[in-house]
C-alpha cells in the first residue's frame, strides 16, 4: 500500500523480475477503465469461456485454475500472481483473486493506494490473517540523504539533503526526476567536492514533465481539469472548485492523494507537492490558462484572497497578459519576497508603474536580488530608491540593506556612511536624527566599541516605542551591544542586550532588512561566548524550524555558526564537516557577510585536521575575500594565524598570534583575547597560560570558569587535582579541555611513579577522544601527552606495522610468536594514546 509515485510499482515489477525463473510469474494491471467491468481484467486468462460462463465467478475460477495447471506442468514451479493498481480491481476480480489465494492456487503480490484501498475480498484476507500488508511511505530526510550519498560521489551537505527532500516530499519518483533535471540544467552542482544547488530546482525539466504527463494520461478528463485548475490558482477555496468541476471529482482527488485540504475556514485546495504543481502550470498553454480562469473567475470572492492565494491569484493574471492593478502588484511582490519567491518578487514589481509605489517596488526587488547573491545591482536600485523613502515606515530597513548590500561589494563602511550623511543635507531633521543614530551604531558595531554601544543604548532604551517591539534602530542597537559585550568578555550582559533585540523582531519579521537574521548571529555568539553550547544550538534549531523558506538565503550563514560551535567545542571533525559546505554556499550568497570569517574558521578545522589540499584552499579564499564583517576580522585572522602554524610548524603562525596579543583590539576585547590565547597554548604555547589565568578572571561565562580551572591546575601539577579537575569538566560539557587535563594528569603521575593511575588518565583521555569523534591525535595542547618510552623490541614491531606488514608477517620476520606481536602492539596503543594501526604513525615520538 502506498501512494502514488512512492515506488510500489517499481517494487512489484522489481519482485517480478527477481523471481522470474523460480516462480511461474504472471503480471496484471488494474485499471480505472476496467474497474466498472466484471471480470475485465481476468480477461486473459478467460478467453476460452464462452459469453455467458465469462460472467460466471465459478467458470472464471475454474479457467484461471486451468491456466495454472499448465503453467506448473512445463516447469513444476508455483505461479505468483503480482497485480499492480489493484485498487481498481473489480469487485468480482477480486474476489477470483481472494479465492485463487484462499486455496492455495496461487501466490498473489498486490499493490494498491490506501485511499480508495482495496476492494472488500481483499482486504478481508488482511482481517482473516491470510494475507500480510506493507505500507510503503515517503522517504524520510535520513533515507533521501542516505540515497543522495549513494547516487552522488563526494560530499552532500545538509541544505542540499533538505531543500531536495523539501521539493521531493519524500517521493521517489520525483526525487529521481528532480536530479536528472537539476544535473542536466546545472543546477546540482559539484564544486570543491561538494554537492550544492546554484539555483532554484527546475520545473519544466524533461524528467518532471515526463512524470506529469504520464500521470495526467492516467485521469479522467475531469479529474485533469480539476487538478489544472488547483495548481493555476492554488490555495482556492474547495466550494469554487466544486461548482465547477464538482463535489465528486473533489473527493476523487483527496481519496487518491493528488490534492490535499487545509484546515481552515473556508476550507482551500492545493496540490499535494508544490513542485508537482508548477510542473503541471508549465505543461499550460496561455490560452488554456486563459479559460480556465475565466471559469473559474465567476465563483470565487477576490476580496477573500489573502496571502499566498492573493500571489498565486496575481501571477495567474499577469501569466495571461491580464492587467493587475499596482497596489495589487506591490502586496503580491511583498508576499512573494517574505516567501523568499524572489524571482517571482522580481518579476511582479518590476512591473509595477505608479510613481509613487515605485520606490517601495524598487525596494522589494532589491531585497530580491540580496537575497539572491546580486549585491552590486541590489545597491544601485537602493541608491536610487533611497532618497523616496525617508519618510517611508520601511526608511531604517531600506537604510541598512543599502549599507549591508554596498559592504558586500567590499566598499568601507566609514566612506559609505559619509556618502550617506553627504546625501542626507536635503533630508528633514526628524529623518536625518534616526539616520544619522543608525550609522553611528553601525560604526561602533564594526569597531566593536561596547563602550560607545553602552551609552547610545541608554538613550534608545529609554525611548520605547508605544507599541511593544517594532523599533529597528533599537533592534539593530542591542543586537551590536550584544556582540560587542561578547568581545568584551561581558557576555552574561551581551546575552541580556541580545533578548532585548529578540524582543523587537515579531512586527519586523517581513521588514525588507533581515532583522531575525541579524540579531540570531549575535545571540547565538553570546551563548558561545558564555559556553552554553546547548543553547546556541537550540536558537539555531529554533530559527530554521520557523525559517524554512530563506534556507536558500541564509543557510550557509547558519551552518558557519554552527560549525564555529562545534570549533570552540574542540569537536574538529564535525566543524569540518559543517564549515567546508558552508564556505560553498557562501560563494552564492553571504547576506550577513560571513564568508571570509567562514574561510578562516574552514581553513583552521583543516590544517588541525592535516587536510593540507583543502587548507591551502581554504587560505586563499580568506586571503582573497573582498567583503567581511569588521567586528568579526580580529578572530577571523587569529584562527587564520593559527591555520597557517598548523601547516607549517615554522613559528610564523604563531609569532603573528603572539602580535595580536599586543594590539590594542586584544587589549579592550578580553573575550576574544582569551580565544585567542587559547589558540597560542593549543599550538603547545604553555607560556601564555599565565595569560590565561589573568585574562578568563576578567571574563564572565562558564567557559572562561573552565579555562581558569584548567590552567590554574596546569601549573600547579598536582595529579589528583588534574583528574578531579578533569571529571568536572568532563561532566559540565567541556570534553575538549577535560582531554587536556587527563593528558596533563598523565603526564604528572607518569612523572611521580604512579603508571597505574597514569594509565587510567590515558584511557580516559581516550574516552573524550571517542566522544569528541577525533580521528587524528593532533589535537590541542598535544603537548601535554606523557612521555613516551618504547622498548628496543616494541620500536622494531611498530615500525614493522607502519610499513603494512600483518601480525603473521611480523611474527615471521622478528621470528616470534603471533600472540606475541600482538601483546606488545597492544601495550603500544596503550603506551602512545591511539586505537589502531592507523594511527600509529602520527603518534609515534619524532
Amino acid at each position: 500500500m502506498a501512494g502514488p509515485g512512492i515506488g510500489k510499482s517499481s517494487l512489484t515489477a522489481a519482485i517480478a523480475e527477481r523471481l522470474t525463473g523460480e516462480l511461474n510469474v504472471l503480471q496484471m494491471h488494474g485499471s480505472s477503465a476496467l474497474a466498472a467491468v466484471p471480470f475485465g481484467v481476468l480477461t486473459p486468462y478467460t478467453g476460452e469461456l464462452t459469453a455467458e460462463e465469462s460472467v460466471s465467478p465459478v467458470a472464471v475460477l475454474r479457467s484461471m485454475w486451468s491456466y495454472f495447471e499448465k503453467l506448473k506442468a512445463g516447469n513444476g514451479a508455483p505461479v505468483l500472481l503480482v497485480i499492480d493498481d489493484a485498487h481498481y480491481l473489480d469487485e468480482a476480480s477480486a474476489g477470483v483473486v481472494a479465492d485463487l489465494i484462499s486455496a492455495g492456487w496461487a501466490t498473489v503480490v498486490a499493490a494498491a493506494r490506501p485511499r480508495p484501498g482495496l476492494p472488500q475480498p481483499l482486504d478481508q484476507l488482511w482481517y482473516d490473517g491470510l494475507a500480510e500488508r506493507v505500507d510503503l511511505r515517503p522517504l524520510n530526510r535520513e533515507q533521501i540523504e542516505d540515497a543522495l550519498a549513494h547516487l552522488l560521489d563526494g560530499t552532500v551537505p545538509a541544505a542540499t539533503v533538505d531543500a531536495v527532500w523539501t521539493a521531493s516530499g519524500g517521493n521517489p519518483r520525483l526525487l529521481d526526476a528532480l536530479l536528472h533535471d537539476a544535473a542536466e540544467a546545472g543546477i546540482l552542482a559539484k564544486r570543491n567536492g561538494i554537492w550544492i544547488l546554484l539555483g532554484a530546482l527546475p520545473t519544466d525539466g524533461v524528467r518532471l514533465k515526463s512524470v506529469v504527463t504520464k500521470d495526467h494520461l492516467r485521469r479522467r478528463p475531469d479529474e485533469q481539469e480539476a487538478l489544472k485548475l488547483i495548481a493555476l490558482a492554488g490555495p482556492v477555496s474547495r466550494k469554487a472548485i466544486e461548482d465547477v468541476c464538482g463535489a465528486a471529482v473533489v473527493r476523487s482527488l483527496l481519496d487518491q492523494q493528488m490534492i490535499v485540504e487545509n484546515s481552515g475556514v473556508p476550507a482551500e485546495l492545493t496540490l499535494w507537492n508544490a513542485l508537482f504543481a508548477n510542473a503541471i502550470r508549465n505543461t499550460i498553454s496561455v490560452s488554456r490558462s486563459l479559460q480556465l480562469l475565466e471559469k473559474l473567475r465567476d465563483h470565487r470572492d477576490p476580496a477573500a484572497l489573502r496571502g499566498e492565494g492573493w500571489l498565486r491569484s496575481v501571477e495567474w493574471a499577469l501569466e495571461c497578459g491580464l492587467r493587475v492593478s499596482d497596489a495589487g502588484m506591490l502586496e503580491a511582490g511583498r508576499e512573494a519576497l517574505t516567501r523568499f519567491r524572489n524571482q517571482g518578487a522580481r518579476t511582479i514589481v518590476a512591473k509595477v508603474h505608479d510613481p509613487e509605489l515605485l520606490p517601495l517596488a524598487q525596494a522589494i526587488r532589491a531585497r530580491a536580488l540580496y537575497n539572491e547573491g546580486s549585491y552590486a545591482e541590489a545597491a544601485m536600485l537602493l541608491e536610487d530608491c533611497w532618497p523616496k523613502l525617508v519618510h517611508h515606515p520601511e526608511g531604517p530597513a531600506v537604510l541598512l540593506l543599502r549599507v549591508s548590500a554596498h559592504l558586500a561589494t567590499g566598499q568601507p563602511l566609514a566612506a559609505l556612511a559619509e556618502a550617506i550623511r553627504g546625501d542626507a543635507e536635503e533630508t528633514p531633521e526628524a529623518a536625518q536624527a534616526w539616520q544619522e543614530e543608525l550609522l553611528q551604531l553601525l560604526q561602533s558595531g564594526a569597531e566593536v566599541d561596547f563602550q560607545a554601544l553602552l551609552t547610545r543604548a541608554a538613550d534608545f532604551r529609554n525611548r520605547r516605542s508605544a507599541e511593544a517591539g517594532g523599533d529597528p534602530v533599537r533592534a539593530i542597537g542591542e543586537a551590536l551591544l550584544a556582540h560587542a559585550l561578547a568581545a568584551a568578555g561581558r557576555p552574561a550582559e551581551g546575552l541580556d542586550a541580545a533578548l532585548l533585540a529578540a524582543s523587537e523582531l515579531t512586527p519586523l519579521e517581513n521588514s525588507l532588512f533581515f532583522f531575525p537574521e541579524f540579531v540570531l548571529g549575535r545571540l547565538v555568539s553570546d551563548y558561545l561566548a558564555m559556553g552554553e553550547w546547548e543553547s546556541a544550538e537550540r536558537e539555531l534549531d529554533n530559527y530554521a524550524a520557523g525559517h524554512a523558506r530563506g534556507a536558500a538565503t541564509f543557510n550557509g550563514s547558519l551552518q558557519i555558526l554552527r560549525g564555529y560551535s562545534m570549533l570552540r567545542q574542540g569537536r574538529m571533525e564535525r566543524a569540518y564537516q559543517l564549515l567546508l559546505p558552508a564556505v560553498e554556499a557562501l560563494r552564492l550568497n553571504d547576506p550577513l557577510q560571513l564568508f571570509r570569517f567562514g574561510s578562516a574558521l574552514g581553513f583552521y578545522a583543516a590544517a588541525r585536521l592535516g587536510d593540507t589540499a583543502q587548507a591551502k584552499r581554504l587560505e586563499q579564499d580568506y586571503k582573497d575575500a573582498v567583503a567581511g564583517n569588521p567586528a568579526h576580522d580580529f578572530l577571523a585572522g587569529a584562527y587564520a594565524a593559527a591555520a597557517a602554524e598548523y601547516l607549517s610548524r615554522d613559528g610564523k603562525g604563531l609569532a603573528s598570534l603572539h602580535t595580536l596579543v599586543t594590539t590594542a583590539e586584544a587589549s579592550s576585547r578580553k573575550g576574544a583575547l582569551l580565544e585567542l590565547l587559547a589558540l597560542c597554548w593549543d599550538l603547545g604555547d604553555f607560556s601564555v597560560i599565565p595569560m590565561v589565568q589573568e585574562a578568563a578572571r576578567g571574563v564572565e561565562g562558564r567557559w572562561a570558569g573552565a579555562m581558569l580551572k584548567l590552567a590554574t591546575d596546569w601549573e600547579a601539577a598536582n595529579g589528583d587535582t588534574l583528574m578531579a579537575t578533569a571529571a568536572m569538566l568532563e561532566e559540565s560539557g567541556f570534553v575538549n579541555l577535560a582531554r587536556e587535563a587527563y593528558a596533563r594528569a598523565s603526564t604528572v603521575l607518569e612523572q611521580s611513579g604512579e603508571r597505574r593511575r597514569s594509565r587510567q588518565a590515558v584511557a580516559q583521555r581516550e574516552k573524550c577522544d571517542h566522544e569528541l569523534g577525533e580521528r587524528f591525535r593532533e589535537g590541542r595542547f598535544i603537548a601535554a601527552a606523557p612521555a613516551v618510552h618504547l622498548t628496543r623490541r616494541e620500536q622494531d614491531i611498530v615500525e614493522l606495522a607502519v610499513q603494512g606488514l600483518t601480525d603473521r608477517e611480523i611474527a615471521q620476520r622478528l621470528m616470534v610468536s603471533v600472540r606475541t606481536v600482538e601483546g606488545h602492539l597492544y601495550r603500544t596503543y596503550v603506551k602512545l594514546g591511539v586505537r589502531s594501526r592507523d594511527e600509529l604513525e602520527s603518534a609515534l615520538p619524532k
